[in-house]
């Protein structure tokens, strides 16, 4: 997969754009009403607390120097948003289309130009956001089993459906119907946990793409949602999200935070993926009983291509990608996000989701795959300023002022 330079941070930016940023931005009254003007149609996103505009928000001549490589996922996602329902209710497909038009053939050392050109900033809410890291994993692998390969990597079982269970009346069966299975006597039920997926629930059914060397590596793979299988023989397997038990994600970290083990000091684990998987490593017992907390599987399918697939089905790229809760933030959009931790800072595009990723402000920035894709992923937590950028004309027709 193509994936930016990782020897060197992101984004390095001039305190300036944060101020020019916090100046600008007008504050709105919860309940997506702007302070002054007409309230926001109908179609915004109910949970919307607000977007905020003013007439000088973003000085574009302080973004980036390596924008072309946001323009570049920006136009990889032109397919999608031309074309698809935007779920946070801000955008409509042709408000995307002049942007799109332009985006192929606009000359990348002046990428800067164009989101200035087609692009106006907007906050949600009060725009505190906080983000995490994610990054492509590079574990031990076989197409098929052998010694020291018996982790079963699934595809996503036959009998696996969404159905609602015959005690939800009609009147409630609203959104979209849960996943589960049909048991033996025709009733619809849970589908199989981790730990029953872990005991054996699906083995001898032929659904092994793969095997994985380390159940530990492999339960963090999941976590990230795809990654690269190497096999013995230097072959490289990618695979990437295909489907999902239906059960709840847990944080682990968030587990072992409540149960006083990550911090600084004597017997603490640093809250990051390396010390969460020093723990497990150590406890090898309590760590099992740990990852098995969280019941949610994540079901594979091999794939060809240049990079690991977002949820909107276009590579995600390192560096440039960031997964977003499409409830509040549009995919396609550039996300500006100003934090404390300089790799973090800068432009990104919203490609991707995932199950942690919920709230208005709620990020989680890609990396790319290697080493340092994996050190800066595992303990990226930083916590700043996010504004995102929209279609020209947008905000005037929300009745934003």
């Amino acid at each position: 997969m193509p994936h930016a330079r990782l020897s060197l941070p992101k984004k390095s930016l001039a305190t300036a754009m944060s101020l020019a940023l916090l100046a600008a931005c007008a504050s709105l009254v919860p309940g997506g009403r702007p302070a002054t003007g007409p309230a926001a149609p109908a179609g915004a996103s109910a949970a919307l607390l607000g977007v905020a505009r003013g007439p000088a928000i973003v000085s574009f001549g302080l973004l980036p120097r390596d924008s072309a490589d946001a323009l570049d996922a920006f136009t990889q996602s032109c397919g999608v948003v031309t074309s698809r329902q935007d779920a946070s209710g801000l955008t409509r497909p042709t408000d995307w289309q002049p942007s799109c038009r332009s985006a192929a053939a606009w000359p990348r050392t002046e990428a800067a130009r164009f989101f200035e050109t087609y692009f106006e900033a907007a906050r949600v809410g009060d725009g505190a956001a906080f983000a995490t890291g994610y990054f492509e994993p590079e574990i031990s692998g076989s197409r098929t089993r052998r010694v020291g390969f018996d982790v079963p990597v699934y595809r996503v079982p036959d009998d696996l459906v969404r159905a609602w269970p015959d005690g939800v009346p009609e009147g409630e069966r609203t959104g979209r119907a849960p996943l589960g299975r049909y048991d033996a006597s025709g009733n619809f039920v849970e589908y199989y946990t981790r730990a029953q997926i872990e005991d054996g629930a699906l083995a001898g059914r032929g659904l092994e793409i793969a095997w994985a060397a380390d159940p530990v590596e492999f339960f963090f793979l999941q976590v990230q949602g795809s990654g690269r299988l190497i096999t013995p023989e230097g072959d490289v397997i990618r695979i990437g999200y295909a489907g999902q038990n239906g059960h709840g994600y847990t944080g682990i970290g968030g587990v072992m935070r409540e149960r006083g083990l990550l911090g600084e000091g004597p017997g603490k684990y640093a809250g990051s993926m390396q010390g969460i998987m020093q723990y497990i490593r150590e406890n090898p017992e309590d760590g099992a009983a740990l990852m098995r907390l969280n019941e949610s599987w994540v079901f594979f399918t091999e794939l060809t291509g240049d990079g690991p697939l977002g949820s909107i089905g276009v590579p995600v790229r390192g560096e440039s990608s960031v997964a977003v809760d499409p409830k509040f933030v549009p995919y396609g959009a550039p996300v500006f996000l100003s934090t404390d931790r300089v790799e973090a800072r800068g432009l990104w595009v919203a490609q991707d989701t995932g199950g942690a990723i919920r709230g208005a402000n709620r990020f989680d920035t890609f990396w790319g795959a290697g080493d340092q894709a994996r050190e800066i992923a595992g303990g990226m937590s930083a916590r700043g300023e996010a504004t995102i950028f929209l279609p020209r004309g947008t905000l005037d027709r929300l009745g934003v002022r």
